[in-house]
């Protein structure tokens, strides 16, 4: 098979996966674009045939297209390990240019954390939650769930399953860049709080030397005490680490008053002193850092209680207007006794 053919599979197989169910050659056209390669409708289609007959995609219906296999999955991770390292870090930078939000009018589209559940375990899932929100772990106070059938972040929910969403922290990057101010995410960590107030971080992974959310693998290496922070305001919980120029200090605080105020979507723990470490944590010449709380922490607390979760960080875009207040689905988690 020609370099270019094998090439053009490999990203096809990683479209339908991004896609995150089965989709028509126009749309995995589309995705393809924006990684890169320029490939019609029309070849897309002389490729998935090939890929039906090597057992690495499967045809649902003329409408609704094809999805991976499980052998097409398989080979997908074993593609390019190497070529994947620094996607988290590609994927935040793509998601961040291409999110709409309008801070003053409050539309447009937004970045999700997608995890798909139990349809049973909603209602106790929703229980878990809840402190986590009421304790501000989280950015913002909205969340977004989907039943099966609709799409979430541009995911299917399977049957028997629902999707819920918390908007990602790299929500905030995109907001800082509208508004003229770039920042970059260097590491993603563990963050032991005492009191409520950061001490230190106990872990970090660069962003752009992985390939998988950092947040995402602490958390599913149990690494994370979200649920005693949301009692006693001491735990470990998943933070960021950025940067911005120095020169925007100003009006960096202008904004997150903004953001803060006018929109609710808190999720500075701190900013630091122009050209100072800030925990310990050396800065690049004329920047400044600060620390951002996980998007994923709400779902982190779900591992935690030993609720099955599939965690998709980064999850496509989603209408700003498809997340309600936590408060109108709160009533829904029924009394279980203790977390702990």
């Amino acid at each position: 098979m020609p370099d270019r053919n094998t090439r053009a599979r490999h990203l096809i197989l990683k479209a339908l996966y991004e896609i995150g169910g089965s989709s028509g050659a126009a749309k995995i056209s589309e995705v393809l674009s924006s990684m890169g390669l320029n490939l019609q409708p029309r070849s897309v289609r002389f490729h998935l045939l090939q890929m039906d007959r090597e057992g690495l995609t499967r045809c649902i219906s003329r409408r609704k297209g094809r999805e991976l296999t499980d052998r097409g999955k398989q080979v997908l991770n074993q593609v390019d390990v190497i070529g994947k390292v620094g996607f988290v870090s590609a994927r935040v930078d793509e998601l961040g240019y291409r999110m709409t939000m309008d801070i003053q009018s409050e539309t447009g589209t937004i970045i999700p954390n997608v995890t798909i559940i139990g349809q049973k375990d909603f209602s106790r899932a929703i229980h878990f939650i809840t402190p986590v929100f009421e304790s501000g772990l989280s950015i913002g106070n909205r969340i977004a769930y989907k039943m099966h059938g609709d799409q979430l972040g541009g995911i299917m929910v399977p049957r028997g399953k629902i999707a819920l969403a918390t908007i990602c922290s790299m929500t905030i990057n995109s907001l800082f860049l509208k508004a003229g101010i770039p920042v970059t995410s260097r590491f993603g960590g563990l963050l032991m709080m005492e009191n409520r107030i950061p001490v230190r971080f106990v872990d970090l992974l660069d962003y752009k030397g992985t390939s998988v959310d950092p947040l995402k693998l602490f958390i599913l290496a149990g690494m994370t005490k979200i649920t005693p922070y949301a009692y006693s305001g001491s735990g470990i919980i998943g933070a960021s680490f950025r940067e911005f120029p120095s020169a925007a200090y100003d009006r960096v605080l202008e904004v997150l008053k903004i953001l803060q105020i006018k929109h609710n979507l808190n999720g500075v723990l701190t900013v630091g002193r122009p050209n100072m470490p800030l925990l310990d944590i050396p800065v690049s010449e004329g920047r400044t850092a600060m620390i951002v709380i996980g998007g994923l922490n709400p779902i982190a607390v779900l591992h935690e209680a030993g609720v099955p979760v599939v965690i998709n960080p980064l999850g496509g875009l989603e209408d700003i207007k498809t997340f309600v207040p936590f408060d109108n689905v709160a009533p829904i988690g029924r009394p279980i006794g203790p977390f702990f």
